[in-house]
């Protein structure tokens, strides 16, 4: 249904009077309807959607007619207090707005090389990938204790904020810790070795703690608000599974685990590619015991885990602080592997 369409039946024309339920009394001047997405679309801009609606839709994360056309349904009519039905026209509605569909490989192309990077601190590094870590994408490195992966979080966290000219993207940074391994010492070491201002980029990381599973999917949901209005273009979540993988124990509990990380997996995807921002991952491991030959190191998640990232790195530990990260999957980049170090600067190469 366009934006501008009345309803030509009676019953299509009850369901777009949304705002017939709400109290009268409402005070439309204290509502913070939210914030405008990239399109300068709000979300009152929709057929039916009111400031009630708005308000909850808003209080849900749903601040943009983007994040409104790539909802489903059933995630809509929850967050809204509204039935399937109108949460099915709403979302129809943003997506004609903002005119999602098909489109040619060349439009897709341009507006990839649109998307933005972000230096790894290495070169050899940011050759692996391309250039840097992508915009709009969820990356993920997964490895054994020790082997960079909290160290990278790191280093991203304060690579964001330098100049697009010198591999950031003047942005900042959102870190959520499940392991309690994020120190802002480091921070200060590697902001230090950029002669950058070390308190600016403290308070350009927002940190949360997360104590279970539950508490992690909420955190990261939050996130995804508060990115636009922070200008976040990094989400750290360091580890992933490490909750998931405590909480959930045993086979009988495996289905329960994967269904569930696999829909907050996919609200991180959808969050990058709505805040146009990059989603950075670090996944545990677990010894295979029936591997006789090669390495056992498997990374814990499944193919669940396996499927979502864009781009998907194997950590390990070489000599002395050298670090070998390998590509093991991308959808436009080869397999290979790249060489650097960790030393109190940061991330470098050898």
């Amino acid at each position: 249904m366009s934006p501008g369409k009345k309803a030509d039946d009676s019953e299509e024309a009850d369901d777009i009077d949304y705002e017939e339920f709400e109290d009268s009394k409402l005070d439309e001047d204290t509502i913070d309807i939210g914030d405008e997405g990239v399109s300068g679309l709000d979300v009152t801009d929709l057929p039916g959607v009111g400031p009630a609606i708005a308000k909850r839709l808003s209080e849900a994360g749903y601040k943009s007619v983007e994040a409104i056309a790539v909802a489903s349904p059933a995630e809509l009519a929850a967050a809204g207090s509204i039935g399937e039905t109108t949460a099915t026209k709403i979302i129809k509605a943003g997506r004609e707005m903002l005119d999602i569909g098909f489109e040619t490989a060349d439009l897709l192309l341009e507006r990839r090389r649109t998307a933005g990077r972000i230096t790894t601190g290495s070169k050899a590094l940011d050759e692996l990938f391309g250039g840097g870590l992508e915009t709009q994408a969820i990356t993920e490195m997964y490895g054994s204790f020790r082997s960079g992966k909290t160290q990278m979080a790191h280093q991203l966290a304060v690579n964001v904020q330098r100049q697009p000219e010198e591999g950031g993207l003047a942005a900042t940074a959102i870190y959520v810790d499940t392991e309690g391994t994020f120190r802002p010492e480091r921070l200060e070491d590697m902001a230090e070795a950029y002669d950058m201002d070390k308190k600016k980029v403290l308070k350009n990381i927002v940190w949360a703690r997360a104590y279970n599973s539950d508490h992690q999917i909420l955190l990261c949901d939050q996130a995804m608000e508060m990115a636009p209005e922070r200008n976040a273009k990094l989400l750290v979540v360091d580890s992933v599974t490490s909750h998931f993988r405590a909480e959930y124990t045993g086979r009988g509990t495996l289905a329960a685990r994967q269904q569930k990380l696999n829909k907050h997996l996919h609200h991180l995807q959808r969050g990058a590619e709505i805040n146009n921002m990059t989603v950075y991952i670090t996944n545990q491991v677990m010894s295979r015991p029936d591997a006789f030959f090669g390495d056992p190191t498997a990374p814990v998640g499944g193919h669940v885990l396996a499927h979502v990232p864009q781009t998907r790195c194997y950590l390990r530990k070489s000599k002395g602080e050298r670090r070998i990260c390998r590509l093991v999957d991308s959808p436009n980049l080869p397999e290979g592997e790249a060489v650097f170090t960790v030393v109190k600067d940061g991330i470098r190469d050898v």
